[in-house]
């Protein structure tokens, strides 16, 4: 495993990216009205009295209420089925709320026009369960493509995307398309193309699920640094080795209720 000091550098590279993406193209990109948040954010997600049913059945969560301020890590922990995915998904507005309220950024979610939501989800970074990788690009042009839709420059995109790339152990595999890849790799384009453009909130629906230890470990010291730099990392996962040795609060979901808890103990 390569040096922690590695890993920082790493980060401190990716945190350049905010700076990439913001000279766009002059042509070819849709018009969107950008997603205004106010100057100061202290809270990036707030939760209250959420509710979230599926059609005529029962809540499948109850009541949900948290804050995540700014700049704060934190693990989803619960049983399979206890509305881990439901939860991220709310935060990432691919599912609306049958009830209560959800603010991003200070924005009341409810209120955040269409237009806005491509700008609002360039802030976004989420590593998806099943990946959601584009099977016909390769995996450099999956990694690289937030940054080619924010218009960052190309000299500098085959830069970071690469170093990114080789730092998760893919450097023998950028023209390969996701269909060729084993579950873990795919697992870590999905991470890198979360990641690239150094977003303001990381969800991450159990993104070591895939990966054996060591790599597990390798990817969570990243999101801790990206963490330290400011994004606010939100990570869903069974893993209690994890969950346990980087210490973090929790957000226990269990029977549909949302149980605050502090880090772990570690062993």
């Amino acid at each position: 495993m390569q040096k922690y000091e590695e890993i920082v550098t790493l980060a401190r590279r990716l945190a350049l990216n905010q700076n990439l993406a913001s000279v766009r193209h002059k042509t070819g990109a849709p018009q969107t009205r950008p997603f205004q948040s106010t100057e100061i954010t202290t809270s990036v997600v707030q939760f209250e009295n959420v509710g979230v049913r599926y059609g005529t059945g029962p809540e499948v969560l109850s009541d949900i209420t948290f804050e995540l301020p700014d700049g704060s890590f934190h693990f989803v922990t619960g049983p399979s089925g206890a509305g881990k995915s439901s939860l991220l998904k709310l935060m990432y507005l691919a599912l609306r709320p049958s009830r209560g309220l959800i603010k991003l950024f200070d924005r009341n979610a409810a209120e955040i026009e269409r237009e806005e939501l491509p700008g609002l989800r360039r802030q976004i970074g989420v590593v998806f369960q099943n990946f959601r990788l584009i099977d016909h690009l390769s995996t450099f042009d999956n990694v690289a493509l937030p940054l080619r839709v924010a218009g960052a420059q190309e000299g500098l995109i085959q830069k970071h995307v690469g170093e990114l790339l080789g730092w998760v152990g893919l450097a023998d595999h950028l023209e390969a398309r996701p269909p060729t890849l084993s579950g873990g790799q795919q697992q870590r384009v999905a991470i890198a193309r979360a990641v690239i453009g150094r977003p303001r909130l990381l969800l991450a629906d159990e993104p070591t699920g895939n990966v054996d230890d060591q790599i597990a470990v390798r990817l969570l010291y990243l999101f801790e640094e990206l963490n330290r730099m400011g994004t606010t990392v939100v990570i869903a996962t069974h893993n209690e080795f994890l969950v346990r040795e980087f210490a973090h609060p929790q957000l226990h979901l269990e029977d549909g209720r949302l149980d605050t808890r502090p880090p772990a103990k570690q062993a």
